[in-house]
Parts: structure tokens; sequence; C-alpha cells
């Protein structure tokens, strides 16, 4: 977008996980529509567009008031929801497009790799565990620690503190609004990967760098461009 972008300008690349490291967004909407429909609510999986990027506490929370769904135990939902999220990421882990070779360039280089996400630690540790990516990551951090999540700066804030890289030489890799805005929030530079499954959002392009895929955005790196 017209800002120069080397790898050499940062210290540390932190990742979001569902939608940039692995295709789970589709599983989320499998998920959560599974488990509202059993508790009688027809929700689609466009209605859960909205809510793309947010904790799952928070995705329950702003639908049982929405739809006034009256659940008394928010957490065994959450509970429900994240248990088929793990079984569905096991069934069959497959990293996106450019993700196993953009980790082991950045590894290379001796950049630092962190993960920040809305996920639940639980679910976190299963997707790496799944891609087989776990050892490539210096820290990975789960929102459920903090007191708000994206598009809150907590969680990348507390990524960079564990990391020890000032928040300025971070490198954010997003795919959500809720996300870029977290990233941006935290005085980082953000890269958008938009999720292909996403419905387009022409606010993304508030980020400082935008990619098709992690392909695109690894040879960037590479130029220096």
């Amino acid at each position: 977008m017209g800002v120069a972008f080397s790898i050499d300008d940062f210290e540390a690349v932190i990742f979001d996980m569902d939608g940039v490291l692995i295709d789970s967004e589709p599983l989320w909407k499998i998920a959560m529509e599974k488990v509202f429909s059993d508790l009688g609510c027809k929700l689609s999986k466009n209605d859960f567009q909205k809510t793309v990027g947010l904790r799952i506490d928070e995705v329950i929370s702003f639908w049982n008031k929405k739809e006034e769904l009256g659940i008394a135990n928010e957490k065994k939902v959450e509970d429900d929801i994240i248990n088929r999220m793990i079984k569905l990421v096991k069934e069959k882990p497959i990293p996106l497009t450019g993700v196993l070779e953009t980790l082991s360039y950045l590894s290379g280089k001796k950049i630092k790799i962190g993960l920040a996400t809305s996920s639940p630690d639980n679910l976190l540790r299963a997707v790496l565990s799944g891609l087989k990516i776990a050892h490539l990551f210096d820290v990975a951090h789960s929102a459920e620690f903090e007191e708000y999540g994206k598009p809150h700066p907590a969680v990348y804030l507390a990524a960079a503190n564990k990391l020890n890289v000032d928040p300025h030489r971070c490198l954010v890799i997003e795919d959500s609004l809720n996300g870029v805005i977290s990233g941006m929030a935290a005085k980082m530079k953000v890269v958008c990967i938009p999720e292909k499954t996403h419905v387009k959002e022409p606010r993304l392009e508030v980020a400082d760098f935008m990619f098709e895929d992690m392909l695109l955005m690894l040879e960037a790196l590479k130029k220096g461009c």
C-alpha cells in the first residue's frame, strides 16, 4: 500500500491463527451452527460472519442477547463448541497456503515468531499440534487469558511482551477486521490476508499491507519492497 515492506524492519512476526494458519473459519461456523441449532436457534453461517474475530465467549454472549435465547450457562455452550472444533481440526488439519514456507523463512532469518489468537488455549494447542508447527513458535498466546479480546489490543501487546520485543518492531498477520484493528491498536504494522470465505469487507483496506495469500506476502518480504 505504498509503504516500504522489509523483514529487516521487524524483530518479530505475530500470527493470528484462525483463517491465517489454518482454514478453520468454515469449521467454526459448522460447529456454532450445530450447537446453536441444538439449542433451538436457527442461526446460519452467514449470521456468524458478524462475529468473526471475537472470542467464542463474546460470540455466545452477543447472540444470546441479540436473539434473546435465554441461555443460562454460556460456559457449557462454549465448551460444546470448542470440543466440536477440536474434533473437526484433528480430523484433517491443513495449513493455509504459504504458512509452512513463511515460518521456515522467518526461522532461518532468526526472526521471533509469535501467535496471538482469540481462540481458547486448548484449541490453539490442538491446531499447532495438528499442523506440527508448535516448535516454530517462540510464544503462543490466547486472548482467553486477557480481560478483553480482539479488537482490543491486549492479546497482541501480551504476545509482544512475552517475546520481549517493542510493539513498533512487530509485524502482525491477520485476516479479519477485528484482528486488523487489534494489531493496529497495539501500534504494530499489520498485514491483512482476507479469509476467503468471509463476505468482502472494504474496511480491511485500513491494514498497512494487503495480500491475496501468504506466499505473495513472503515474496514481498524477501524482496524488501
